[in-house]
């Protein structure tokens, strides 16, 4: 990452207030996501166990998997500046209504669906985000952007788990806590839609002409919509490899994230909850290290070689990483594992974004992005489904791991393979 480049980039106005739209609505996201795993997973009274967390990862991820592509149609067609200033404040309704919940003692079906709803709008919020960004930033200058403005996204989410972990021990880690934390979380999402209120009018797009048929069906019938959106990626072969190659990729690092999470609640810290939340929030720390070297690595590593080559690159570090630190099922080693697979998943990331904002048309871009969450949730479910019927409570699998890397280095050449046969994204208009 240049330094002249970012500066450039920072000196818009107009990106600095999507900018801090972006860090103040992720910085909560960490918070809301803390007090969650605290209480689901790290409660004392709580048994930890492969099934719970499957189940969880699949009531709040897999069904907004389902709906996500619907929504991506609404963000083609409506102003995506209303959507950043409206959906924060609907969250922060919703985590009320999720803290009330908590704070009654309700942890069954009702409390789910209300964090399910809570995600599901933040999705919605992020896949806007991304479609806006290219309103405000050069074309050329969307590697750097995405870097930037995604991984220290990132990095705001971990700052606000630290947040969340630090009035977790000050408020305790019952109900009680919960529900404070979540309150804290409500009054920050106020503020994120706040900050959105200062992007002028208009500016972020869609910018369509609505008497086009093409239009008025999309917004007519959202089934409709999905079908030519995905006929769309479809023309784009680059845009479809990559988004094959981020699901492939977090379907893997979902299984790892789940035996991270048994680890720490089980092997690392003999079954205590406290010292397994801080263990995971270790974990958690340096793979956010891990997301911090890849914004800085990879603007520079594209200038010199294609996006598709550095996605393989990744691919086959993964397995590496995961060989030389999983194996020997050890807190220190998994930690290093850990930053390196940060590495991984940011570089992947980016890369994926900026070929799809290279690649697709502005009038798609919504729909898109929509059904790239979609994937990147629905293949992170997924894997939590599968792990659970296999994994034992403490999270140590010699087999798992050993499958893991060598389905890692087999993408690695399929995606290298297939992408080398595709034709580089063409230009397509902001």
């Amino acid at each position: 990452m240049k330094a002249g480049d970012l500066r450039g980039i920072v000196r818009g106005r107009d990106f600095r207030r999507l900018y801090a739209t972006r860090l103040t609505s992720q910085f909560t996201d960490g918070l809301f996501q803390v007090a969650l795993a605290g209480y689901v997973f790290f409660s004392p009274e709580k048994e930890p166990s492969a099934g719970r967390a499957a189940a969880a990862f699949a009531v709040t991820l897999l069904p907004y998997s389902a709906l996500g592509p619907f929504a991506g149609v609404f963000i083609d067609r409506w102003p995506r500046r209303r959507i950043l200033v409206w959906t924060p404040a609907l969250r922060a309704l919703l985590v009320l209504a999720v803290a009330g919940l908590v704070a009654a003692g309700h942890d069954g079906a009702l409390f789910f669906l209300g964090v399910l709803l809570v995600l599901g709008v933040n999705r919605f919020f992020l896949s806007a985000l991304s479609a806006a960004l290219p309103h405000v930033v050069p074309r050329p200058d969307l590697v750097t952007a995405n870097a930037f403005t995604v991984t220290s996204g990132t990095v705001a989410a971990f700052l606000g788990a630290g947040a969340g972990y630090g009035l977790r021990r000050l408020a305790g880690g019952g109900a009680a806590g919960t529900a404070v934390l979540l309150a804290a979380a409500a009054a920050l999402f106020l503020a994120a839609g706040l900050t959105a209120t200062r992007l002028p009018a208009g500016l972020l797009g869609p910018h369509l002409d609505r008497e086009r048929p093409e239009a008025r069906r999309a917004v007519g019938t959202v089934l409709h919509g999905l079908a030519d959106g995905a006929r769309y990626i479809r023309r784009r072969r680059p845009a479809l490899l990559a988004l094959a190659a981020i699901s492939f990729h977090r379907f893997l690092y979902g299984i790892v994230l789940i035996m991270t999470l048994l680890l720490c609640r089980g092997l690392f810290t003999g079954g205590d909850a406290e010292d397994g939340l801080a263990a995971f929030g270790l974990m958690l720390g340096v793979s956010g290290a891990g997301y911090f070297a890849a914004a800085l690595a990879t603007p520079a590593v594209v200038r010199r070689i294609s996006k598709q080559a550095w996605i393989a690159l990744l691919l086959a570090a993964g397995a590496a990483a995961l060989a030389l630190f999983g194996l020997p099922f050890a807190e220190g080693p998994w930690a290093a594992g850990a930053f390196a697979l940060g590495v991984v998943s940011q570089g992947v990331k980016l890369c994926v974004d900026t070929i799809l904002q290279e690649s697709i048309d502005d009038a798609y871009r919504g729909r898109v992005f929509a059904v790239y969450d979609m994937l990147f949730n629905a293949a992170f479910a997924a894997a939590a489904a599968a792990a659970a019927t296999w994994l034992p409570a403490d999270g140590r699998s010699y087999a798992t791991l050993a499958a893991v890397i060598a389905a890692y280095l087999l993408g690695a050449a399929a995606y290298r393979a297939a992408a080398a046969r595709a034709p580089e994204p063409v230009a397509a208009d902001r």
